[in-house]
């Protein structure tokens, strides 16, 4: 892959379609957790009389409960992610690449390698 192909993909308007979504996407999901960790960590550091709680009458604290909650919604929002990158991310990393191996684009792009546009030599 040479400096042209790259250059062709990044210019390619579902290229940047993909790019868009999937950063915008992954983003949200960061934050997200990331406002759930806070959340507990906040829990941990200023209501340690909430969190120090006991769930019945055994042991365990309602912290227990909510660390796993933090785990599980780590977990779960990978889920979401993977769900999307096997579905929409996917199909439009296909159509990018289904229009880079088109013979159409590679002859469109043989004056370019050539040195023939833009009286570039």
């Amino acid at each position: 892959m040479d400096a042209l192909d790259l250059a062709r993909i990044r210019n390619n308007p579902k290229f940047q379609e993909l790019v868009h979504k999937r950063s915008r996407f992954s983003w949200s999901l960061s934050i997200l957790m990331i406002a759930i960790y806070g959340v507990f960590i906040g829990l941990v550091a200023f209501g340690k009389s909430f969190m120090a709680e006991p769930l019945g009458a055994g042991p365990i604290t309602i912290a227990f409960p909510i660390g796993l909650g933090v785990i599980a919604a780590a977990i779960i929002l990978t889920g979401v992610y993977v769900v999307r990158a096997n579905s929409e991310f996917d199909r439009l990393t296909r159509e990018i690449v289904g229009q880079m191996e088109s013979p159409a684009v590679a002859v469109a792009a043989a004056p370019v390698r050539a040195g023939l546009v833009g009286g570039v030599r």
